[in-house]
């Protein structure tokens, strides 16, 4: 047997033992992604072997959460793909701003620049104040630092000919706030935003919402996992509502693509039509 069977044999192991001991499964994630992953936790670790960790997550609580960071994909930027964001102004908010209240949830947040980008979008169209925004990860830390809302000024430098690109009418110093060499979101952008711990594999329906984001996330997920998730979008999703991918994510093949229409190709923007 080739030493990347016995490999992939342990991994198997390993990611099993995850499910049976804390819930996570990460058993469907796309299998080259989960590879790096796993190489990295170990090397990072004080095991020398996969099979080293696997005893040691399943006595160790807490190496387990230092473990389970390696998991967790947290690229994200500022008003990351601004064409979205655009769309977004021009062929969703008109839409939404006929409803007395609006439900957003943004799944896999991560540290949160791309839903306080939204938030910002949201107040210049006018609709925050009448938004309940929900935004979850399964990563504490992350999510942490989502809620605490401090940056470095130079993504937010880096952020504004994005904005900009997204038609802002505006600045983003009105939003975010440079204090102790840090930029801070401004506290008018978290009011209407509910920070929680959600885990896309294992918990259940979220509610009924007008609009569902997640972005680039569904790209680290097999097949399987993926039409597991988009089932789930469409099931807290009201007859009507908004789901909006990433760039390189589409409804093309999936279990739910004749529910949908497509309401911006390129931006991957569909509205649920069949209940």
């Amino acid at each position: 047997m080739k030493k990347s069977d016995i490999e992939d044999i342990e991994i198997n192991l390993l990611l099993e033992a995850i499910y049976q001991r804390y819930g996570h499964d990460f058993r469907h994630y796309a299998r080259a992604s989960i590879n790096r992953r796993v190489r990295a936790a170990v090397q990072n670790s004080d095991c020398g072997k996969i099979t080293e960790v696997i005893q040691k997550l399943l006595v160790d609580e807490s190496f387990f959460q230092g473990f389970l960071a390696h998991f967790s994909i947290t690229v994200t930027e500022w008003f990351r793909d601004p064409e979205f964001y655009r769309s977004l102004r021009e062929k969703i908010f008109p839409i939404l701003a006929t409803y007395p209240f609006i439900k957003i949830w943004h799944a896999g947040c991560a540290t949160g620049e791309e839903v306080y980008s939204l938030s910002i979008v949201l107040k210049e169209e006018g609709l925050y104040d009448r938004c309940t925004i929900f935004a979850t990860d399964f990563n504490d830390d992350a999510l942490e630092k989502a809620k605490k809302g401090i940056y470095s000024i130079e993504d937010i430098q880096k952020a504004t000919p994005n904005y900009q690109r997204t038609k802002g009418n505006g600045s983003l110093s009105k939003y975010v706030h440079a204090k102790y060499n840090s930029a801070i979101v401004d506290s008018s952008l978290k009011e209407n935003i509910t920070f929680a711990n959600y885990n896309l594999v294992t918990d259940g329906v979220f509610g009924e919402m007008h609009l569902i984001l997640c972005r680039n996330v569904l790209i680290y997920f097999d097949k399987f996992l993926q039409n597991r998730v988009l089932r789930l979008f469409n099931d807290s999703l009201f007859h009507k509502g908004f789901l909006c991918l990433g760039s390189k994510e589409s409804l093309e093949f999936s279990e739910i693509r004749a529910h949908y229409r497509d309401v911006d190709k390129k931006a991957k923007i569909y509205q649920k039509i069949q209940r």
